[in-house]
């Protein structure tokens, strides 16, 4: 049981003495990068499905 009260008060030091967080602005302004990037890759995915469903129909309606 000492190594565990030991192990949640050291990382609770650490956590806050020792690590460097990001302030509001930077935390917002890395939300909306992200963000922005999930939506890019989503819209790429979306435009790739679409392009193979339409090729795989074309191609199915050639020998149907």
């Amino acid at each position: 049981m000492n190594k565990l009260t030991a192990f949640i008060r050291d990382s609770y030091k650490e956590l806050t003495e020792k690590v460097s967080w990001p302030k509001w602005v930077q935390l917002q302004q890395s939300t909306m990068i992200v963000l922005g990037a999930t939506i890019f890759i989503t819209a790429i995915v979306a435009l790739m499905d679409f392009v193979a469903n339409g090729s795989m129909k074309f191609i199915y309606s050639l020998f149907a």
